[in-house]
């Protein structure tokens, strides 16, 4: 039975349209945050003041491949990857006092710090100047100052615990918990520590801040564009901390969004710009996020799919349906690259580069897949 039979018989609502991964925005005050949140969501009406408030959405991804399919099959149905994300509140001296901040910025996987490049002196600067790397250091430390600070209460509670009894379980947790402090201790975020299987899973219960990806985001001015000098410096400083970055002018994007779609290509022509940078942003998401894309194709529908990077095909199965998971068979599997080489499915499964593979396949970014499966 083909994937394409399978989904004809399911209701819509047991797909996955999106990755059960989610990305916080976050920044200091008048930064940016909420404009390019509106142009990454498409959001259209009003956003609340309160900065206190979460504000959720859907990004789709712009990925140029699947575009590609799209204007192949001619499908009566297109749908592509979406990620989760959400504007978390400023971190400004209340949320970071009250720990507001930190307890949102718990609940997402991987976080976008917008960081303040643009000069503009009608918009002011909670610290009165721009300085970019002053502002990444400024939220990086809180991050790494909360963790801190979570570990010193927990190992005070252990070793309250333990002068009651003796607990190796504790003991344990004592030992890795006090190994993470010393790391921060260096004003190193966790996520830069080399850590043992067994270490993984005995923090795994724990969610650390300084753990999660980041992508800093620097919003410069549209007259920096082409100026990737402070994008450089930015990059070398933090390579270590596995920090992405890249830079977006938040002004650019959004008199680029509010142009209409045929608009959009001659605006972009004469800045000299391929694409708008907001779908260079979506990609770095999925990156940070370790996702990859797999694809499955048809006159019907075309659909970019998310996984977990080094996943194999009956898992990819399971992010369609859980039915083609639980009686996977195998997976007919055509690169991309060959597809778009050859032209058509009939060419490449002629050149012998269609590949059936069994439950152990890993699958590749870009693969083709049709399920076969049985239940």
């Amino acid at each position: 039975m083909s994937i394409g039979y399978a989904l004809s018989l399911t209701k819509t609502s047991d797909f996955c349209y999106s990755s059960d991964m989610k990305i916080g925005i976050i920044g200091l005050p008048q930064v940016g945050k909420k404009i390019l949140f509106k142009i990454l969501t498409q959001q259209k009406s009003k956003m609340p003041d309160n900065s206190k408030d979460i504000i959720p959405g859907i990004v789709s991804v712009k990925d140029p491949r699947f575009d590609k399919l799209v204007s192949m099959y001619s499908p009566k149905s297109e749908v592509p990857a979406t990620i989760d994300i959400s504007l978390l509140p400023k971190i400004e001296k209340e949320t970071v006092s009250s720990g507001d901040i930190f307890t949102k910025i718990a609940d997402v996987d991987a976080l976008c710090h917008i960081v303040r490049s643009f000069k503009d002196e009608s918009v002011y600067h909670v610290d009165g100047s721009i300085d970019p790397i002053r502002d990444i250091d400024t939220v990086n430390s809180e991050l790494i100052l909360n963790d801190m600070i979570f570990i010193e209460k927990r190992l005070e509670r252990i070793d309250k615990d333990l002068s009651r009894k003796k607990d190796t379980a504790k003991e344990k947790d004592k030992e890795i918990l006090s190994k993470l402090k010393v790391h921060l201790e260096k004003e190193l975020p966790l996520r830069t520590m080399s850590l043992s299987e067994e270490e993984k899973k005995l923090i795994l219960a724990y969610q650390f801040i300084s753990m999660k990806p980041i992508v800093i985001a620097l919003n410069i001015g549209e007259e920096d564009i082409k100026d990737t000098n402070l994008l450089d410096s930015v990059k070398q400083k933090y390579e270590k901390q596995k920090i992405g970055v890249m830079q977006v002018s938040a002004k650019i994007e959004s008199e680029i969004a509010s142009l209409p779609e045929e608009e959009q290509k001659d605006f972009l022509s004469e800045l000299g710009i391929e694409e708008p940078a907001v779908n260079a942003l979506t990609r770095c998401f999925y990156k940070t996020l370790g996702l990859i894309s797999f694809f499955t194709v048809g006159k019907d529908e075309v659909r970019e799919w998310m996984i977990r990077k080094n996943s194999t095909a009956p898992e990819a199965a399971g992010v369609i349906h859980t039915d083609l998971q639980r009686g996977f068979i195998r997976a007919q599997v055509i690169k991309y690259e060959n597809l778009v080489s050859f032209g058509a499915e009939a060419k490449v499964k002629e050149a012998g580069k269609c590949y059936v593979k069994g439950k152990d396949y890993i699958v590749e970014d870009g693969d083709i897949i049709d399920i076969r499966f049985n239940v």
